[in-house]
């Protein structure tokens, strides 16, 4: 059979999507982003596009039906704002009834949530894309709950990773990953005016909280001996304590807008992400890419997937801040160096652009259509994990 096509869906018209996201899309986070510029991406190809997720108040942009506020809880060093409960459960199965999308594409698939309803719920086509590395931490739902977690993988059509380590972590439900790069919207980054700086910039974006290394950074900060700012982006249990130290240099921003962040970003002189663990990718390295400005990263895994050593970023040991220091004194000393980072980041990030991501994942979508044509949404009952 042809492959369906934005223009030419299974039933005729536009090939129609829906993107269930199981984290509240009113908090920023690296799925959530991933989640609504894919959406974006896949809407300018001329695909139909819900996202289905929760929101804790309005949904941030068109085309979200929100399935309600969500809670918090632990997962991989941080705070996952889920929700799972049977009122979220029905509202995702009438979201997928009313828009009958041609295929489902869950994110962290495996994630109470909508994600579960959609799964259990359905008998649709589904793409999963899987985004966690759990590193040195363990992943507490698989753990807990592997034998029925297994039985809702069986469910899925084609699976997606975003890096290899994320592929690894689901490896014990016998799941078949291929690989497919988080993207990057690039106009935002491109096109964002720099925030001016009457010193050297160096930027930070992340939650406070330790394994994002901003203790690290801080550290290896206040030994820098150049005239340098320190701009912090974010928030986390972290900032009182940190901001506390009063490191000179440093200026707290809080939580910012993304298009605040997109100056900021293309303002600063180096920006430096020195995550300690549990990191299965790097966004916000590309995020900085795209924006032309050099990276000074911690040398993990998932950070080496977006960027080689020496290449698109200077990559040092986690958690050391004498290396910290050492390398965000070359980049800001060494104009050449700097130069050098930030062309082959720029180019790095055009490889990994949304769009991109967006025709790929086309492809992808037709494959789960043609494995499963008479998918429906079926009516029967919804089991989850419940809320304590």
């Amino acid at each position: 059979m042809s492959a369906p096509t934005p223009g030419n869906g299974p039933a005729g018209g536009a090939l129609r999507v829906a993107v269930v996201c199981p984290y509240s899309l009113s908090v920023f986070g690296g799925v959530q982003g991933q989640v609504l510029g894919l959406a974006r991406a896949l809407r300018r190809r001329g695909a139909e596009v819900r996202v289905i997720a929760p929101c804790d108040g309005p949904p941030p942009e068109p085309g979200i039906v929100t399935v309600g506020p969500t809670r918090r809880f632990p997962s991989n060093g941080s705070i996952a704002p889920i929700t799972s409960n049977h009122l979220a459960a029905a509202r995702t199965l009438e979201a997928l009834r009313s828009f009958r999308p041609d295929v489902v594409h869950l994110h962290e698939p495996l994630t109470p949530g909508p994600t579960h309803a959609a799964l259990v719920g359905t008998d649709l086509p589904v793409v999963a894309t899987f985004h966690a590395a759990y590193g040195n931490n363990t992943n507490k739902w698989y753990s807990a709950l592997r034998r029925p977690l297994r039985r809702m993988a069986e469910r899925i059509t084609v699976a997606t990773a975003v890096s290899a380590e994320a592929r690894a972590d689901v490896e014990a439900f016998g799941i078949d990953c291929e690989v497919l790069f988080n993207g990057i919207d690039l106009t935002g980054y491109v096109d964002a005016e720099p925030w001016p700086s009457p010193v050297p910039a160096i930027a930070f974006v992340g939650r406070h909280e330790p394994r994002k290394g901003l203790a690290v950074l801080l550290d290896a900060f206040a030994g820098l001996d150049r005239d340098a700012a320190l701009w912090v982006m974010g928030s986390g249990p972290q900032t009182d304590e940190l901001a506390a130290r009063r490191v000179p240099g440093v200026e707290w921003l809080g939580r910012v807008a993304e298009d605040e962040k997109a100056r900021r970003l293309r303002g600063a002189t180096v920006a430096c992400f020195p995550s300690t663990d549990g990191e299965s990718f790097g966004v916000v390295l590309l995020e900085a890419m795209a924006a032309g400005t050099a990276v000074v990263a911690a040398d993990l895994v998932g950070y080496r997937t977006v960027a080689r050593t020496g290449a698109e970023a200077a990559l040092v040991p986690p958690a050391d801040p004498t290396a910290l220091r050492a390398a965000l004194r070359s980049v800001l000393d060494d104009p050449a160096r700097r130069s050098a980072l930030e062309t082959a980041g720029s180019a790095r990030a055009a490889e990994l652009s949304m769009d991109r991501l967006a025709d790929t994942y086309l492809d992808v979508y037709a494959r789960a259509i043609g494995s499963r044509r008479s998918g429906t949404v079926v009516a029967r009952p919804v089991r989850l994990v419940r809320e304590r």
